[in-house]
């Protein structure tokens, strides 16, 4: 069972809108089934729904997915986007 939500610093939370706006790539560090995973995302959405924010992205293989925000462990913006 998902643990309940914690919401993510406002500042961070407005640097992945603005990675989503401007589609700048991210290396992103996530966890997921008890590990840690690191990719190079293209950011696609931040919303809300079941009462958790989430990051919609595509990976570089095309494959997209939707991350919860409080799972995210790390992210930076890549240079040229």
């Amino acid at each position: 069972m998902d643990e309940p939500y914690t919401p993510i610093a406002c500042a961070l939370h407005e640097r992945l809108e603005f990675a989503v706006l401007r589609r700048h790539a991210l290396e992103l560090s996530w966890k997921e089934a008890g590990e840690i995973r690191r990719a190079r995302v293209l950011p696609l959405d931040v919303y809300t729904r079941d009462g958790a924010e989430w990051l919609s992205i595509r990976l570089d293989d095309g494959r997209e997915m939707a991350l919860r925000l409080d799972r995210i462990c790390a992210f930076r913006d890549l240079p040229g986007g």
